[in-house]
């Protein structure tokens, strides 16, 4: 990807903040879109809003999944496993016995042994348990799980999860499913400043601005599910958030002004390229 600067290409690695590819635990990903598969109406939109997305990366909830089903009756069967990681995660754990257990489930089924953990603490806000999300990711990481938890927005736990060699952290940015955007930006952004690995806002997204905001702060990926499944048109939707993605990712490489009390004209009289002032 190149930036059109005076009739000239610039490539993304000579602006001021490189855009390095997203790259997971030695895979390097070109979208920066990941998606869920809960809630949408039929397989067949729920494929379809896949496609629009251009998502590489699809999560399921194995303790949800009908392992008896076949043919077009399964879920897998929509997905397109030749170009899209399968990441399944723990939804529905409240122990990190419980989740260990369907992680492990998820590998002998042979889904894949990346895992998107969560250890969910609070039945009305599902925020996570962090403590026993702490205690799974350590069992999983020895394990050689490709550990990517759903953890609270805090930079503390983040930073414990990157320690013991989780393959990204993913705060939430709101409740599941609540759409409410992203409550804390400036914890966002400090869990952003102070991760190796890559951040990605996960829960809590529900529209396109939303997903932009996230990447201006920087993060490297968005997970999202009911904003797209329970939008109105969900497959308007899912393009609407590919396209926020990207916007919001190159807003972030080109560095946006600093915001100002006042007002700075747009045509100064000083400083003009070849004016002589």
């Amino acid at each position: 990807m190149n930036l059109e600067l005076k009739g000239e290409l610039l490539p993304l690695e000579e602006a001021p903040i490189i855009n390095k590819p997203l790259r997971i635990a030695g895979r390097v990903f070109q979208s920066r879109l990941m998606v869920g598969t809960g809630k949408y109406t039929d397989f067949e939109t729920m494929q379809n809003c896949h496609q629009l997305a251009e998502t590489e990366v699809v999560t399921v909830a194995v303790r949800r999944m009908d392992l008896k089903a076949s043919g077009e009756k399964s879920l897998l069967h929509w997905i397109d496993r030749s170009r899209i990681q399968l990441l399944p995660n723990t939804a529905a754990c409240y122990s990190a016995e419980e989740a260990v257990r369907t992680a492990r489930l998820a590998a002998e089924l042979g889904l894949s042994n990346w895992i998107k953990l969560e250890v969910i603490g609070d039945t009305k806000t599902l925020f996570p348990d962090v403590e026993e999300t702490l205690k799974a990711a350590r069992i999983l990481v020895k394990e050689g799980f490709v550990v990517l938890p759903y953890v609270t927005d805090d930079v503390v736990a983040c930073k414990k999860l990157e320690d013991m060699g989780c393959a990204a952290v993913m705060p939430l940015a709101a409740p599941i499913g609540s759409g409410l955007g992203i409550r804390n930006p400036n914890n966002i952004r400090l869990i952003v400043e102070a991760a190796k690995v890559p951040v990605v806002v996960d829960a809590g997204v529900g529209t396109a601005s939303d997903a932009a905001f996230a990447m201006e702060l920087g993060c490297d990926a968005i997970l999202m599910n009911t904003a797209i499944a329970e939008a109105k048109h969900p497959t308007r939707m899912a393009q609407a958030m590919r396209m926020a993605v990207e916007a919001g990712r190159e807003a972030f490489v080109a560095g946006r002004i600093p915001m100002r009390a006042y007002a700075s004209a747009s045509s100064p009289m000083t400083g003009l390229v070849g004016s002589g002032v």
